[in-house]
């Protein structure tokens, strides 16, 4: 069987994708990936999804969604792509257990948030531990932040989490930032917002929540604990793309290179999501290129009737 379109992730760029091409008829299969629903399920409560004025956890909106796309006739295969094959339509899609074909596909694999990797840092996520300061700054008002980096991610975080903290201290492993000279000079200049230089986060310390962090410095090798109600987590992001490598025209950082947003340089592969986007980064944005991606294949498929008859 031939599908009219298959969607490549569950985050809300594929199930908003999956909404707007059910809706239209044209029974999306969607392989969500094994961990389902993206980014927002590493969050708690989103307070700046529309239509939720008291705020609603990730997990719920992602729920919403996918019930949504059900009921006009979405289908969802819970496996990984391993592999696709763009040179000639159908399309092939493959999983550890089967190959799928489609006249069209939607790429909506997101990116995920690069972390420290220590072994204290993956109980606190949620509760104290976020990559996303636009996203969770509110949650800290009047408190003392530490934020990990030393990029342009970082120093615009903590420029953007000075307008609700109390303070942010920056922790970075080396002695210079790798930020562009404005943004640095901005940082620096900037009396909520302390440095520590030449130090790594070695262990996040708390309970129930993040109370603070064990650091160590790269130099010397002494170590401190420092309090801290927050710990935002700003190394980068790395796009969900190893399996469209030679697929697939690929930016230096893995980001898929599009045309007009959501298009390819082949027909009927489309894209929608972080997974292209590695400026705004929020789940309506995400939601927002899904939908436009999915207007993009019913013209695309209407296309492919109307020359077949």
């Amino acid at each position: 069987m031939v599908e009219n379109v298959i969607i490549i992730g569950s985050g809300p760029a594929g199930l908003s994708a999956a909404l707007y091409t059910a809706r239209e008829d044209f029974k999306p299969l969607v392989i969500t990936g094994v961990e389902a629903g993206g980014q927002l399920l590493l969050t708690t409560v989103v307070e700046n999804f529309p239509a939720f004025p008291d705020g609603v956890y990730g997990s719920e909106i992602i729920d919403l969604m996918r019930k949504q796309a059900e009921k006009f006739g979405a289908r969802f295969v819970g496996e990984n792509v391993e592999s696709v094959d763009f040179s000639q339509r159908p399309f092939k899609v493959k999983t550890p257990s089967q190959e799928y074909t489609a006249n069209s596909v939607i790429i909506a694999t997101g990116a995920s948030a690069k972390w420290l990797g220590i072994p204290s840092e993956k109980q606190f996520i949620g509760k104290g531990i976020s990559s996303c300061a636009t996203c969770d700054a509110p949650f800290f008002k009047k408190k003392d932040v530490a934020i990990v980096g030393g990029g342009d991610t970082a120093m615009e975080d903590s420029l953007f989490l000075t307008k609700f903290v109390n303070s942010v201290t920056i922790i970075h492993r080396r002695d210079a930032f790798r930020a562009s000279k404005i943004m640095q000079e901005r940082v620096k200049s900037n009396p909520k917002i302390k440095i520590i230089w030449n130090s790594v986060v070695e262990e996040v310390l708390g309970d129930a929540k993040v109370t603070g962090v064990k650091i160590k410095d790269v130099n010397t090798g002494e170590q401190k604990q420092l309090n801290f109600d927050g710990v935002f987590v700003a190394i980068g992001y790395k796009p969900n793309t190893d399996f469209l490598k030679g697929k697939l025209d690929l930016d230096q950082a893995g980001y898929i290179i599009t045309e007009d947003e959501v298009k390819t340089k082949i027909p009927g592969v489309y894209v929608a999501g972080d997974v292209a986007d590695h400026v705004y980064r929020q789940a309506i944005t995400a939601a927002a290129s899904g939908t436009k991606a999915a207007l993009e294949v019913r013209a695309f498929i209407q296309n492919l009737e109307y020359t077949s008859k």
